[in-house]
């Protein structure tokens, strides 16, 4: 088969990721649990796994294709590869699910059958969506972002999605909304959570943003990745993605979005509010209190299988895009 305009993963010429990066036994990528929470880093030490496992992770990447699909020309590429598929379906954090990178397994529990998302709060219009909803009346598109996690490394994604700001407007909230709160579905007979001793944690998962944020041009509402539907270890079937910003800020698996007049609580900045801001803007400057933000590990298939070490760029490289939201404050 011939493939007319192929995307970075489908050409075997392109500088992506390789799959052997995975399925290469004795290097293949593990997390290390930090002392603390959120204190993760990378090793490239050997890690056994089965051919059944392998099986098992290929075939929940193995999602319906999403089409027809065209990809937004102002974000079809960046400076970097995109990340392979099945490594980035195999490196996560879903706190829900455990607190060590390899959930993707764990996170087939995930139930999404009759998805709804409330959209609610300050608003003139409240709805309830199911997938159906969202795929006919938002326009659904691919782009490749970049992705910084605050634990720095990064990696580059094609998410297929639609602009945060076509639900603003379907909505309509009021001029008493100032913030947006995303609450991720939560079960706890199904997640079992991180197995941190820290009491109880603030179930379920909640982000946020200042409305202006929402509207910006880069805030995007994932349903699939890779041209396919999301897989559940991404979030799946629909999730936050807020390219500027530290990967926890983009909720997984939502099932309510909020208009408040308040800047609601949400999980991490209630958790640790000394080391997780509520704006938590990628920002090489200020770094996090157990390790710099100066550089990142940027995860590639390179001549020792190994991570690039990379400068972070200020709002991840997006600063045109947003650098006027924070013109007033610290990021």
């Amino acid at each position: 088969m011939i493939i007319r305009n192929p995307k970075p993963w489908q050409n075997p010429r392109s500088p992506v990721t390789s799959k052997r990066l995975y399925f290469n036994r004795r290097h293949f990528i593990k997390s290390l649990i930090g002392t603390t929470l959120g204190a993760t880093t990378l090793s490239l030490a050997g890690c056994e796994t089965s051919n059944s496992e392998q099986a098992a992770l290929k075939e929940t990447l193995n999602q319906p294709k999403i089409s027809p699909l065209s990809t937004n020309p102002k974000f079809a590429s960046v400076n970097r590869p995109v990340t392979d598929e099945i490594l980035a379906g195999s490196y996560n954090n879903f706190y829900e699910f455990g607190g060590n990178k390899s959930i993707w397994s764990k996170a087939q529990n995930l139930p999404t059958d009759n998805w709804q998302v409330e959209v609610t709060g300050l608003v003139k219009n409240p709805k309830t969506y199911d997938l159906d909803d969202i795929k006919k009346q938002f326009p659904i598109e691919e782009r490749i972002y970049r992705f910084r996690c605050v634990e720095a490394w990064s990696m580059v994604l094609p998410w297929v999605g639609f602009p945060m700001k076509e639900l603003i407007k379907a909505v309509e909230p009021t001029s008493q909304a100032k913030f947006v709160r995303f609450t991720s579905f939560y079960d706890k007979k199904v997640m079992p959570g991180p197995m941190f001793n820290f009491g109880d944690l603030p179930w379920p998962y909640t982000e946020g943003l200042r409305i202006e944020e929402m509207a910006n041009e880069l805030a995007f509402f994932a349903i699939g990745i890779y041209g396919e539907e999301l897989p559940k270890q991404h979030g799946a079937p629909i999730r936050a993605v807020l390219p500027w910003k530290y990967g926890f800020k983009g909720a997984k698996s939502i099932v309510k979005v909020e208009f408040l007049a308040e800047r609601p609580a949400t999980y991490w900045n209630t958790l640790m509010p000394n080391e997780y801001g509520f704006i938590a803007n990628v920002n090489p400057n200020v770094p996090h209190p157990r390790w710099s933000q100066a550089t990142e590990k940027f995860i590639s298939d390179g001549p020792d299988l190994s991570w690039e070490i990379k400068e972070t760029q200020l709002y991840n490289g997006y600063q045109k895009y947003v650098a006027q939201l924070y013109q007033s404050e610290k990021t």
